[in-house]
């Protein structure tokens, strides 16, 4: 399975998992049957509200969910209209992350439970 975190800057496994996907930084990008990432620049990150392309960074890398604190409406539509799930963490690190897989420790995000325009930092 490969699973898309975003992160402020690449610190490696203790980078910060970035608060919302659209606007991240980079992504990691995670391999969980080899335990191998990568790191990728989002060149999407300035967008207007509701108007996030991380997808078009994301297409060639056949991820099946990204993990993050939190998403907009628009995007999760986009990530399950791509066939990707969305799901909801308060790891701090994507080192946390990993360990949260194992227990499967996450909150699927919806189109209904999606961050609302207020809730933005």
């Amino acid at each position: 399975m490969k699973i898309c975190i975003p992160i402020d800057k690449d610190n490696g496994k203790k980078s910060k998992v970035y608060n919302h996907f659209g606007s991240a930084p980079h992504f990691i990008i995670y391999d969980t049957e080899k335990d191998e990432f990568e790191v990728i620049n989002n060149s999407y990150q300035r967008h207007a509200h509701g108007r996030c392309h991380p997808l078009v960074v994301l297409k060639d890398k056949n991820i099946d969910a990204v993990i993050c604190g939190g998403m907009g409406a628009r995007a999760v539509q986009l990530l399950l209209e791509a066939g990707i799930k969305a799901y909801r963490t308060d790891a701090l690190t994507f080192e946390e992350v990993i360990e949260k897989l194992k227990d499967r420790e996450f909150q699927e995000i919806t189109v209904k439970n999606a961050c609302m325009r207020d809730s933005y930092h």
